[in-house]
């Protein structure tokens, strides 16, 4: 009776094996085959180089000119820009601003300690 036993684990033992090898032949077939398709995919992409920009006139020197950066200085002086707000002469005649005014902050009552 041993031996019988000793036959059903040998076959089971191969069935195992053989299902094993057509696993790892089926992943390495669809890896294969996604590999494949990428590099097909990738040389389908071509890149299209802009074309280089059009220097602008030089700006009026009459302005402040922006504070040079100094490590562990001090902050620029210059103004930071501002939004865009049509000007009152413009507002009086209807113009209205291009965002709507910011809503005013909220307050909440202080945290009580415990």
């Amino acid at each position: 009776m041993s031996e019988m036993a000793a036959d059903d684990r040998k076959r089971t033992l191969v069935k195992d094996l053989v299902l094993a090898a057509v696993m790892v032949a089926a992943g390495l077939a669809i890896s294969g085959m996604a590999l494949t398709e990428l590099r097909a995919a990738h040389t389908a992409e071509l890149a299209q180089a802009t074309q280089p920009l059009q220097s602008s006139p030089p700006i009026d020197q009459d302005k402040t000119p922006p504070a040079e950066s100094k490590p562990g200085g001090e902050r620029p002086t210059t103004p930071a820009p501002e939004p865009a707000h049509p000007d009152a002469q413009a507002q009086k005649e209807g113009a209205k601003p291009v965002l709507p005014q910011a809503p005013a902050e909220k307050m909440a009552p202080p945290i009580q300690q415990k």
